[in-house]
């Protein structure tokens, strides 16, 4: 078996340096486009997309390359671009919560993970709107405006604030979370539905949530909050017993200490 590459702590540093960057720019361009206005086009019934959405991964493209031309992009409007064959991937969700954006509710954030030989190593989430900005680095920790970040110490369920989201295909299918989401409300303290899956793992990451359960995500809903919750002391699978996977379609991300039970809760029928 291949020895995955390992980057330097130094390549690190560049590589959330060049993250932020790219996320403050996108950054203002969403402000912008708040500000000014926006065209609103449709994927599928209820999947919108903007034009701040579009201008807003231009600009975080365009930053990265300018840095490091040599890496891969996965980006959610445009897709895969790039180099072929380096070990690193940037994975970017340029407007994380369109549909809030769209309706003036001021939740949503700016995403941007990189991945380097399968293991996400950078996180970067961006809310522009309450200029918090989320950081962290593979053994580096995870930040909040420069300030540490660790789990929340809640050990019970019964006590727990949770976050969940839905499906865009939520009319279409039957694995579209509302069973776990009825049945996860009475085990719970409470569960919130935000519209932001990149900033509800940065939640759990500061210990504003305990835990956090979604179906159907992409791997730009989780690049950069995986490595945020992890790195805040956190722990982060799927629904089964396999290894998590990034480009599976199921997470779940708690404090740990509240993990078991909430996946019990999950698989409870």
């Amino acid at each position: 078996m291949q020895t995955p590459y390992r980057p330097s702590s130094e390549d690190r540093s560049s590589f959330l340096a060049t993250a932020i960057r790219a996320a403050e720019s996108a950054g203002s361009v969403l402000l912008e486009h708040a500000r000014s206005g926006f065209r609103i086009d449709y994927k599928a019934a209820i999947n919108l997309v903007t034009d701040a959405d579009r201008g807003a991964e231009e600009s975080i493209v365009a930053t990265i390359l300018s840095a490091h031309p040599s890496h891969r992009i996965l980006a959610e409007e445009r897709g895969e671009a790039g180099a072929k064959d380096s070990p690193y991937r940037w994975i970017i969700d340029p407007l994380d919560g369109t549909t809030n954006f769209a309706h003036g509710f001021p939740f949503y954030s700016v995403s941007i993970g990189l991945e380097c030989d399968g293991e996400c190593i950078v996180g970067v989430v961006l809310d522009p709107v309450r200029r918090e900005l989320f950081t962290a680095v593979l053994g580096q920790g995870a930040y909040l405006n420069g300030e540490r970040l660790s789990v929340s110490p809640i050990d019970e369920l019964e006590r727990s604030l949770l976050v969940t989201g839905f499906a865009y295909n939520i009319r279409d299918t039957a694995d579209n979370n509302l069973d776990h989401f009825s049945r996860i409300s009475l085990r719970a303290q409470a569960v919130r539905r935000t519209g932001s899956a990149a900033l509800d793992l940065c939640y759990v990451a500061s210990g504003r949530f305990d835990g956090y359960w979604e179906v159907k995500l992409s791997p730009w809903d989780m690049a950069a909050g995986i490595v945020m919750v992890r790195e805040a002391g956190g722990v982060v699978s799927g629904f089964g017993k396999a290894r998590f996977s990034l480009y599976g379609h199921e997470l779940v991300a708690t404090n740990g200490r509240i993990h078991r039970q909430l996946l019990d809760a999950i698989h409870q029928r």
